[in-house]
């Protein structure tokens, strides 16, 4: 008689489960390893966090620095949280102070040019839910072009796309084959929270309202020791205050 099948177990994960205590460990010694290699330890903040903007900040600094973001509490612990265990003295300053969306950033280079290069950086980004609209967007009626401009000198979309656009609350139509709004519409004023539909309005007809940018705050260095910065968390917090005031 032939096995039955509803007896036979079957292995849903392939992939051998790596122990977490040996992987808090093994960041502990890189970021302890790390301090050693460099001069200066800087804490920083992303506030609305995107993976392409820290991509790229990090591609930029490639050999001559080194970011470490997430797991704020095993960076802690490898900073050392107390005067009696930080790794090397004032680390515990740089410790406590890893809170919500904090990282840590290490090079050599100097202060003042590390500075200037942040506070000069950004990238512009689509707006997500909950975000600011940055300017009026008013669309006129007829074809809907992307990327927008006040030239009206876009593309219309495809066909295709008109059940979408009406989807999203843009009253639409098809005429001769191209989505067109029936009326003028203004798509978001000046500082409006922006709702999740308008969010996806704004990124097919190209526009960007975001921008990502690193904040540094206070720092660490072989030769000084802690060095009192800017406290993220207070900007962390206007911020909050800000995305919840009415509008």
């Amino acid at each position: 008689m032939p096995r039955s099948r509803r007896s036979k177990i079957t292995t849903l994960s392939k992939t051998p489960v790596r122990s977490t205590k040996a992987s808090k460990q093994a960041l502990v010694n890189e970021i302890q390893a790390t301090i050693d290699k460099y001069d200066h330890l800087w804490i920083f903040s992303v506030g609305d966090m995107r993976n392409e903007g820290l991509k790229e900040v990090r591609s930029q600094w490639r050999g001559t620095g080194r970011f470490f973001f997430g797991k704020g509490k095993v960076m802690a612990k490898a900073l050392g949280e107390t005067p009696e265990t930080e790794y090397q003295e004032g680390l515990s300053n740089i410790a406590k102070r890893l809170k919500g969306q904090i990282g840590l950033f290490f090079t050599s280079h100097p202060v003042d040019e590390t500075k200037e290069w942040f506070e000069s950086w950004s990238k512009q980004e689509y707006a997500r839910m909950g975000a600011r609209s940055t300017a009026e967007i008013s669309l006129p009626a007829g074809p809907i072009l992307t990327p927008y401009n006040e030239q009206q000198s876009g593309d219309p979309f495809p066909h295709s796309m008109e059940p979408q656009l009406r989807a999203l609350g843009l009253s639409t139509s098809l005429i001769r084959g191209v989505p067109s709004l029936n009326n003028p519409h203004i798509l978001c004023k000046n500082g409006e929270k922006l709702s999740s539909e308008k969010c996806r309005i704004l990124k097919l007809l190209a526009i960007q309202m975001a921008e990502f940018k690193i904040i540094l705050g206070s720092r660490w260095s072989k030769e000084q020791g802690f060095v009192q910065g800017k406290e993220l968390d207070k900007v962390e917090s206007d911020n909050e205050v800000n995305d919840m005031d009415e509008d």
